[in-house]
Parts: structure tokens; C-alpha cells; sequence
């Protein structure tokens, strides 16, 4: 239906001026759910401006926002269908432009160390936070019983939610430091964590399919596991082709569909979406689509000097900042604060793990094949930023941790609670430790203004 058409536009004021409906003992209507979506938006440019006051992150106090918000009906409004749609849409736009932030042509003789920190990086950070986590969740039940004790599979979804560093907060914190990180480091920071995600995307896919494959003890191990790969590749491949062939299709109506350049943000958007829904529908990767048609434009030349990579990233950079506000204040409103009191300890030690030993483990790995000097490697070592994609992450480990685990009732909550709890004490300190003391240790390694690359 055209929404211009009278029968829609009656239609919806109907809708707007109908009796307001009632969900538990609060009124909503519409007029009231687009007048609380602004409140919100409001409220999170204030906290970013007061975040950036303070010397942290901006979606650091967005986060907070979202979680000290204690509006039942917000809760109630949420329901999982619209939590899925949220989750989706977000993440396939964040994706798409973390694939046009995937710049080849800017890591001459950076190209090798760059690909495997960020493919090999997560693998090796993933395995080891998921040892770490499971050292911690031993050491926390045996001291203090009533701390219940992770399952081997919990630590390794737990570990792939945030064992990859963030694209979004990891260019929100860069901003503070541009003029002190060297131009080569930068590009290598933000190569990383634009390819993390999705890497960190299919090695939870893998994982949830092997601890599956694990809870059927009745059929052979072999067999099942082969039937789980096969899955696997075929969702990652048609996700791969699925991408090629959109971003064919993407570069003709740049070229012969656009008018001028401002419908250039319309097009990108609908990009995106094309590219998770469809896949999605023929049963591939719609995440991985996304982030490949992305990263194909991205690197792609094109006849026309209006249209540039450059630009369609300029003009999607407002909507993915949209896209983490979402993902930042969705979770703020459904994480329990409360939770926070009963696991801030292993909390507190895994947030301190992956900084200080998981993270700088992952890059040291690969130091022969790194052209950097100690410096900048020490640089890269402290700047391993987690973000929007792990809060988004988590709700698709809340999901799947019933047929992982096998699980069930009070338990199963409980588990989802720590975990929860686990990924918002490591974002939160890692935002903000991190955040904060860069630019300290970037003097702190004898970088500057003036230092050259």
C-alpha cells in the first residue's frame, strides 16, 4: 500500500487517535510510544555530550542510560519479536559499514599482519577468554559457592560474544587520539575491528553448532558434527555469493538509478536489508551478506566522480551511529541492574583478563609477521575495544542457550543472568578504562603530534 495513499493516511490517524491501549497497569498508544522513542534519542545525545566531558566513551553513558531507564512499559512494549527485528536490523547495518570502513588499499605492507589479527585474532582471543572465563567461574564457585559454575559451552558462547574488538567504539575512542596514534596504527586498528565482527559472528555460529552437535550423545559424534559443518559453510558460502551478487546489482543502481547524490543514504540502507533479508531467507548468512557487500563497494572503483566510497560511508555514518544507540539502549533496558551485585567479581577478573593478558596474548601471536615496532604493537595491545556487536551478541546467546546447554526454568535464567552480567561488566570497564586511559598512554609510549608513522 502507498503510505501517501488517504486510505493510509486515514489509517494511521486512526491508529494515532484510537483509545490508547492498556499493557500491564500503564496506557500506551501510539502518540505515546513515538513521544517516549524521542525522549530517548534526546536523552542520548545528552549523556554522550556529558561521556565526552568526563573522559569516556560516548556510548559508555548511553549504556547507563538505557539500564538505569526502570520504565515497566518500555519492558512490557519490548516483546521478542520486535527485540529480534531491532537486533537484526541493527547488526546488518552495523555490518554493512564496517564493511565499508574495510579499506584495502590503505594497508600497504600492513595487509598480512592486518588479515590475521583480525581472522586469526579472534580465534586465538576467543579460545583463550574461554579458558580464562571457565579458571574464573571455577575459582569464583569454590570460594564462594553461591556463584553457580559456567558450563565448559556457556564460557566458549560467553568468550565469542567479546573475544572481538569493536568497530564503533573503537572509531569513537580513536577521535579523542587522532593526533597522538600514528597514521599506520590507525589504519590497522580500524581494519581489525571492521573485519572482527563478522569473524566474531561466524565463530559463535561454529560454536553453537558444535556444543549442539555435543547435547546428542545417542547419535555418532561424526556424524553430526560433519551435518553441523556442512551447515555452517553452506550458511557462510551462500552469505559470501549472496553478497557478490547484491553488490553487483548495488553498483547498477548507483550508477543508472540515482538522481543525485543525497538518495545515496536511501540506497545504502535498502543495500543492507537486501542483503540480510534475502540471504537470510534462502538460509545463509544474512550478516555475513551484509558485511561483503559493503566491503565490495567499499574497495570497488567506480566511472562517476560523484560517487565514491568515501561518500556512501559519510552518508551511512549518521544511521550506524543510530544503529549503536539502539543496540547500547536496548540492552541498558533489558540488563537487570540488580545482577550486577551478585557476579561483579568474576565480573571484575574477566574484564581485567581480556585486558591484560587475553588481549595483549592475541596480537603478540602474530608479532613475527608484524612490520610494527614495539610501540605501536604495546598501542595495539591496549586498544582491543568492545561495543555494540557483543551487547547484540548476547541476546543470540540467551537464545540458543537452552539447546546448547539443555537446560531449562530457574537455571537456564540464572545462566542468562551471569552471562549478562559477565558482558556488561567487561564492556563497561573495558569502555571505560580503556577509554580513558589512552590518550595517557599514548604519551605515556612517547607518541605525540608530531611523532611520524
Amino acid at each position: 500500500m502507498n503510505i501517501c495513499s488517504p486510505l493510509s493516511m486515514l489509517s494511521f490517524i486512526n491508529l494515532a487517535t484510537q483509545p490508547p491501549v492498556v499493557i500491564g497497569s500503564f496506557p500506551i498508544s501510539l502518540p505515546g510510544v513515538i513521544a517516549m522513542m524521542s525522549a530517548f534519542f534526546v536523552g542520548s545525545l545528552v549523556v554522550s555530550k556529558l561521556s565526552v566531558r568526563a573522559g569516556v566513551p560516548s556510548i559508555l553513558g548511553v549504556l547507563l542510560l538505557g539500564m538505569y531507564t526502570d520504565v515497566d512499559l518500555v519492558r512490557q512494549f519490548l516483546t521478542p519479536q520486535i527485540i529480534e527485528v531491532l537486533h537484526s536490523s541493527s547488526l546488518s547495518l552495523l555490518l554493512f559499514y564496517a564493511g565499508l570502513n574495510t579499506n584495502f588499499s590503505q594497508l600497504k605492507g600492513l595487509f598480512r599482519f592486518s588479515v590475521m589479527l583480525a581472522i586469526g585474532g579472534v580465534v586465538v582471543s576467543s579460545l583463550a577468554f574461554a579458558f580464562s572465563i571457565w579458571l574464573i567461574s571455577m575459582a569464583c564457585h569454590f570460594f564462594f559457592p553461591v556463584i553457580p559454575l559456567l558450563p565448559v559451552s556457556v564460557c566458549f558462547l560467553t568468550a565469542a560474544c567479546i573475544g572481538s574488538t569493536d568497530a564503533g567504539a573503537t572509531a569513537n575512542v580513536l577521535m579523542s587520539v587522532s593526533d597522538l596514534v600514528p597514521e599506520r596504527v590507525k589504519r590497522v586498528i580500524e581494519f581489525e575491528s571492521s573485519l572482527n565482527d563478522p569473524a566474531a559472528i561466524l565463530f559463535l555460529s561454529a560454536s553453537v553448532g558444535l556444543f549442539v552437535a555435543m547435547q546428542s550423545p545417542e547419535l555418532k559424534p561424526a556424524i553430526v558434527l560433519a551435518k553441523e559443518l556442512q551447515v555452517f559453510l553452506r550458511s557462510v558460502g551462500s552469505g559470501i555469493m549472496c553478497g557478490l551478487i547484491l553488490s553487483y546489482i548495488s553498483q547498477f543502481f548507483l550508477h543508472k538509478v540515482l538522481i543525485n547524490r543525497n538518495q545515496i543514504l536511501v540506497l545504502g540502507m535498502s543495500i543492507a536489508m537486501a542483503a540480510f533479508g534475502f540471504t537470510t531467507l534462502i538460509g545463509g548468512s544474512g550478516f555475513v551478506a551484509a558485511f561483503v557487500t559493503g566491503v565490495f563497494l567499499s574497495n570497488n572503483i567506480y566511472s562517476s566522480p560523484h560517487i565514491t566510497p568515501e561518500l556512501m560511508e559519510d552518508s551511512l555514518q549518521p544511521f550506524n551511529t543510530m544503529m549503536e544507540l539502539v543496540v547500547f539502549l536496548l540492552f541498558g533496558l533489558l540488563f537487570d541492574p540488580k545482577y550486577v551485585s551478585f557476579y561483579w567479581l568474576p565480573g571484575l577478573l574477566v574484564a581485567l583478563a581480556l585486558m591484560l593478558l587475553v588481549r595483549p596474548f592475541s596480537v603478540l601471536v602474530f608479532k613475527a609477521i608484524s612490520p610494527l615496532s614495539n610501540r605501536e604493537t604495546a598501542l595495539i595491545c591496549w586498544c582491543g575495544l568492545r561495543g555494540a556487536v557483543p551487547l547484540a551478541l548476547t541476546y543470540t546467546v540467551g537464545v540458543e542457550l537452552p539447546e546448547v546447554t539443555g537446560l531449562s526454568g530457574d537455571s537456564l535464567e540464572t545462566i542468562k543472568a551471569y552471562v549478562q552480567t559477565l558482558v556488561f561488566v567487561v564492556v563497561i570497564l573495558n569502555l571505560s578504562i580503556q577509554g580513558f586511559t589512552l590518550p595517557h598512554f599514548c604519551r605515556w609510549l612517547g607518541f605525540s603530534a608530531a611523532t611520524p608513522d
